[in-house]
């Protein structure tokens, strides 16, 4: 048994149709090309996590100097 009942013999038969239905170079370019949509969705998400925790900073950032100033206006109202 292999995956999912398909045994490792179906498996080869199956890849030698694909080969000689669209042929290696065809093969070997959408290979690439799913590589680099891969590499290129990493990138993105990777990049989308750097620009979240940079905006994530800046918000804390702007939240204290915001309680900086409630508390010196606080503090003057009472003197």
């Amino acid at each position: 048994m292999g995956f999912g009942g398909i045994s490792i013999w179906q498996l080869i038969i199956i890849l030698a149709i694909i080969v000689l239905l669209f042929g290696t170079k065809k093969l070997r370019g959408i290979g690439g090309d799913l590589g680099s949509a891969v590499k290129g969705f990493k990138k993105a998400v990777s990049d989308d996590d750097q620009t979240n925790s940079k905006s994530e900073q800046i918000e804390q950032a702007s939240n204290t100097q915001s309680k900086e100033t409630v508390e010196k206006s606080k503090d003057d109202h009472k003197a």
